[in-house]
């Protein structure tokens, strides 16, 4: 079956949809993203998402093209249109087709993209092995905060990670830990979950709300906070999060092992307790 994608109003197959070339996402990185999860053709969190949707699109000042009915209905209509159970969603919108020029063009009309890729699972290996991960300096812009669609430093930082046989980096600004190069970071100390407070040099995370809210609702301690690239390495456990990748333990940092090495206890509840989250979501019975 043809994957079939969104692009300005339209459902077509994936090889059929065209974008000008001087539409300024191409030219400028003049946009912003979404990656939405759908369980069982449910979507996860639509709210959550649509709303930091919003706020990076204020943000950049480009108008919303749709209202939050538009979006939903779309989006169900996209996975109907492709095959698959569980899905990633991506959605990207741009300021549109215009002359070069630095200064917002006016009356520009918003190219909005979406597309449906199967979402598979973690490999087993990894939930029983845990990844590797290195610390990096945060070379990204101020306002990250903002999903835009230039992820050019993200990009080198992840390969960073990538030729050292790690799969993410840790980004450390000003000795405090911010984020992964593509997800959030948690660490567990004592039996206490920390994550670092949001800011605007960290992705608000809606996975990473998520698990504090699962941690909260089962009397797992947690808190945000500062975090340090020393405490991260006097971690008993270390995580990171995202739509895509859910949580993941981090069980080596920079050639050096996270507690005893393997994927801890408090993160083993936590994952099972998401996974319950995640059945009723597919059900009906969650959000």
């Amino acid at each position: 079956m043809r994957k079939i994608v969104y692009l300005n109003g339209d459902f077509l197959p994936e090889e059929q949809a065209m974008v000008p070339v001087m539409d300024r996402g191409f030219i400028f990185g003049d946009g912003v993203y979404e990656v939405i999860p759908a369980y069982g053709g449910r979507l996860f969190r639509l709210e959550e998402h649509l709303h930091r949707l919003d706020n990076s699109l204020r943000s950049v000042r480009i108008k919303n093209p749709l209202n939050r009915r538009q979006w939903r209905e779309m989006l169900e209509s996209l996975i109907e249109k492709n095959e698959g159970v569980h899905h990633s969603l991506y959605l990207q919108i741009t300021r549109g087709v215009a002359p070069r020029e630095h200064a917002f063009p006016p009356d520009c009309e918003p190219t909005v993209f979406a597309s449906a890729s199967p979402l598979k699972p973690m490999p087993v290996d990894v939930l029983e092995n845990g990844i590797k991960a290195i610390s990096l300096e945060d070379i990204r812009w101020r306002f990250c905060h903002i999903k835009a669609i230039a992820l050019l430093p993200n990009i080198l930082l992840r390969q960073q990670a990538i030729d050292r046989d790690a799969q993410e980096a840790i980004l450390v600004r000003d000795g405090e830990v911010t984020e992964g190069s593509a997800s959030n970071v948690f660490m567990v100390k004592h039996g206490v979950v920390k994550t670092p407070i949001k800011s605007s040099y960290l992705l608000p995370g809606i996975t990473r709300d998520l698990v504090l809210e699962i941690a909260h609702a089962n009397d797992i301690p947690a808190e945000e906070c500062s975090i340090s690239p020393e405490d991260l390495t006097e971690a008993d456990e270390i995580w990171i999060s995202s739509s895509t990748k859910e949580i993941l333990p981090v069980t080596e940092l920079d050639d050096h092992d996270v507690g005893d090495g393997k994927p801890g206890p408090i993160w083993a509840r936590m994952i099972s307790l998401y996974q319950e989250h995640k059945a009723k979501l597919a059900s009906g019975d969650a959000r």
